[in-house]
């Protein structure tokens, strides 16, 4: 695993450099019927999972396009700060973005629903929706708005529920509590007397160990491990029923996409659904050894959220899906039902299907 710092040195750019590096950007090289596109990232450079999947992405697109398309990827900070990959891509800055969709919830609410929703879909759920139930089409719809194409990269899974410097031992302990988490999963907590900071990758373990906040969730043990958390929290608690299946996205300028040549078009696309494909698996294979390696040479201790903890959580999420439902745009609104329609019907096979079965594989029984 690759120290901490070699991949935080460039999330640490202040943003200031980065507003004058972004005073003035070429325009994307066209030559002989080849493009170059200008990839910005929310991750640091490097980071395992997801920098090396967006460097990833873009040797396949080269690859299987011949040169015709080459994309140059940016870390957090080398282009534009992390949280400004949004309008680096809508102002022509950039021309893709490897992101989490998210975090441009300050653009509109109902982008969470194409990343994450607490208690809503899981990852194979979210694929359903997203392939089968119109998810795809809304996502579209809505991006359209800011002329982007958004495409999925992979899920990380269920994630775990954080890192606190302190037990939670009943839904009172959240109370002041400051905490970096985004989304609606923040919202929720909002509910519950938390402080909700949203803070990039980069920028969260400098945080957690000056004091100035005093939990964070990230994602799992994979990442979670590479960030060294573990070095200044010691409580890593789950269910991550705030992120039951976070997507990244591959989202591009819709104009630009739609200006290359068809055969490159579905190149791309295909290329995205491999990636989604293998991000997907990545993190499914890596977690389990990270866990327990932080649980047996770090010293970390794995608690479960309090029932109380997880049901107040869960009463909170609602009310902030009931808000969106009643009080969001149109767009939001068809995108609410949508994903609760989805949602209904696949817990009815999910709850029967995998749920069973995992219980069932917990039962006593020699295998192996």
């Amino acid at each position: 695993m690759m120290e901490r710092r070699k991949f935080l040195t460039t999330a640490a750019v202040g943003g200031a450099a980065a507003a004058a590096a972004a005073g003035s950007f070429p325009a994307p090289a066209i030559s002989q019927g080849k493009v170059e596109w200008r990839m910005v990232t929310t991750w640091p450079k490097n980071f395992p999972g997801q920098g090396t999947a967006a460097e990833r992405f873009a040797k396949s697109v080269g690859d299987a396009t011949d040169g015709r398309l080459t994309i140059k990827v940016f870390a957090a900070g080398e282009l534009v700060p992390a949280f400004e990959s949004f309008d680096a891509v809508t102002r022509g800055a950039a021309d893709m973005m490897h992101a989490s969709p998210y975090y441009w919830q300050n653009k509109s609410k109902a982008t969470n629903f194409f990343s994450t929703v607490p208690y809503g879909l899981t990852t194979n759920e979210l694929n359903a929706w997203m392939d089968y139930g119109g998810g795809q089409q809304l996502w579209d719809e809505l991006y359209a708005g800011f002329n982007l194409k958004g495409f999925h990269g992979g899920s990380t899974g269920v994630q775990m529920g954080g890192w606190f410097n302190k037990e939670i031992n009943s839904v009172a302990d959240l109370n002041g509590l400051k905490m970096r988490i985004p989304g609606l999963g923040g919202d929720a907590l909002r509910k519950l007397g938390v402080t909700v900071v949203n803070l990039p990758g980069g920028e969260i373990f400098g945080a957690l160990q000056s004091g100035t906040i005093d939990a964070t969730e990230f994602v799992g043990p994979f990442n979670d491990m590479a960030l060294g958390f573990f070095k200044v929290a010691k409580h890593y608690y789950w269910p991550g029923m705030h992120e039951p299946a976070t997507q990244l996205e591959i989202t591009v300028d819709k104009k630009k996409f739609d200006g290359l040549p068809k055969d490159v078009q579905r190149i791309f696309e295909a290329i995205t659904r491999e990636e989604n494909v293998r991000f997907t698996a990545e993190f499914s294979a890596r977690n389990g050894a990270a866990l327990d390696t932080l649980v047996r040479q770090h010293g970390v201790q794995l608690k479960r959220f309090p029932n109380d903890v997880l049901t107040a959580y869960g009463k909170a999420s609602g009310e902030v899906i009931a808000e969106l439902r009643e009080n969001g745009d149109d767009i939001t609104k068809r995108i609410v039902e949508s994903f609760l329609k989805a949602r209904r019907e696949q817990m009815g096979w999910s709850r029967i299907g995998e749920q069973e079965f995992m219980n069932a594989r917990l039962l006593d029984y020699k295998f192996g």
